[in-house]
């Protein structure tokens, strides 16, 4: 690994210096994430998740949210790009009307983007202090995360690759077994091994630091209405193994081996990534949880995208200096586990390393929140465990793939 300072060229911070030009994170939160359409969040709309994320992560560490001056948030699903959501959601949290606002859509990789537009806001002084966000309700939206229009003429359908861009994931899911033979037996293993990690994490007590519980109002089917205050995780199954998984049909091609079990959960939930130059967090005398070392993002092909991270991960690790072997976690979204299979395998990755916590089998997927997710839940155990060096990736509905690169302070 190279000693040198911070790199400007590059816009690569080195691993193991700090610099005052270093972009750091110093707050990390997230909701719970709870199961669409029958969780805790079902009659929640997506901006009061959003709320208490954007709220909680200034409030963890005593931040005063008016010296924040942008705030970038993915969501998938939320209509209108969830453009006022968003705004309504951060005057909600407390914000100032000075504070800017704006959302994206990455697809699956949109709150990783969201943190990754702040970063390079730091990096170029356009602003000193933001927040990355994401936010998504599938109770509310799911009607809306189709993966592209269905009517085409041939002209657009004779194209190679837009076919698959109008396919299911979960279809795509079943290619990738296929087309990399990834057993139904090993897809179920991942599966039950992301149930178990988060169930000892949740039972540990591993992911209190990273959620604010959120307390809000369930309807009851005779219109009685219950508050509650939601502070875990409701989609983890401690009994999960394979025996029982491989009971359950395929759920999206009659010979395919994607099944309910081994598929991210349908969830909701929101997170948000608090980032500044150290020589601000030093200032302001707040803790540093970690910086941001490198990022990397690839085109790649449809049909198989879902492996993405395959070329994501090291194009990220190239960029900061290190190899693979370098990376003490890995926080790899579980789309699908015939995705996460192939991925761990074709890289030569222990899979010990890879999320140590359970993945979105276990935790779920609400699409725009996930890669903001990730940070605060690899930060965390990075610390908890006195590791170092982590990588948050994933991959994106029609060819994409993410991964960025940080190194924990603790």
């Amino acid at each position: 690994m190279s000693s040198s300072s911070y790199n400007n060229s590059t816009n690569v911070t080195v691993i193991g210096v700090k610099h005052p030009d270093d972009v750091v994170i110093v707050s990390a939160v997230r909701t719970p994430l709870v199961s669409s359409n029958r969780g805790s969040f079902k009659d929640t709309e997506p901006e009061y998740l959003l709320s208490a994320a954007l709220k909680g992560v200034v409030e963890k560490v005593g931040f005063d949210p008016a010296l924040v001056q942008d705030i970038v948030v993915g969501t998938v699903t939320t209509p209108g790009m969830g453009a006022g959501h968003a705004r309504m959601a951060m005057l909600h949290a407390g914000f100032s009307e000075s504070t800017s606002c704006m959302t994206l859509n990455r697809l699956c990789a949109s709150g990783l983007q969201a943190v990754q537009i702040i970063t390079s806001g730091i990096r170029d002084g356009t602003i000193d202090i933001g927040i990355g966000a994401g936010f998504e309700s599938l109770t509310k939206n799911m009607k809306n995360a189709g993966v592209g229009p269905k009517d085409l003429d041939q002209d657009m359908l004779n194209i190679p690759g837009v076919k698959d861009c109008i396919t299911p994931m979960g279809v795509l899911s079943d290619v990738t077994a296929k087309d990399f033979n990834v057993s139904r037996e090993d897809q179920d293993y991942l599966a039950t091994l992301s149930h178990h990690k988060a169930a000892n994490a949740q039972k540990n007590g591993y992911f209190n630091e990273e959620i604010v519980p959120v307390k809000t109002k369930i309807i009851n089917k005779d219109g009685s209405v219950k508050e509650v205050v939601v502070s875990q995780d409701e989609g983890i199954r401690p009994g999960t193994t394979v025996e029982v998984l491989s009971k359950l049909k395929p759920v999206f091609t009659k010979d395919g081996t994607t099944t309910a079990g081994n598929s991210s959960q349908v969830t909701d939930g929101a997170a948000a990534v608090l980032l500044m130059k150290r020589s601000r967090a030093i200032e302001l005398g707040l803790p540093i949880m970690g910086k941001i070392i490198a990022s990397g993002i690839v085109g790649y092909s449809v049909r198989h995208l879902l492996v993405s991270p395959i070329e994501a991960i090291p194009l990220a690790v190239k960029k900061a200096g290190i190899t693979i072997d370098d990376l003490d976690i890995i926080e790899l979204n579980e789309a699908f586990a015939s995705q996460s299979t192939h991925v761990i395998l074709s890289l030569g990755i222990d899979i010990t390393k890879v999320n140590p916590k359970g993945g979105a089998i276990a935790l779920g997927h609400p699409f725009g929140t996930t890669g903001a997710r990730q940070i605060g839940t690899l930060l965390t155990e990075l610390k908890r465990t006195n590791k170092r060096i982590g990588a948050v990736t994933m991959c994106a509905a029609m060819g994409n793939g993410m991964c960025t690169i940080f190194e924990s302070e603790h």
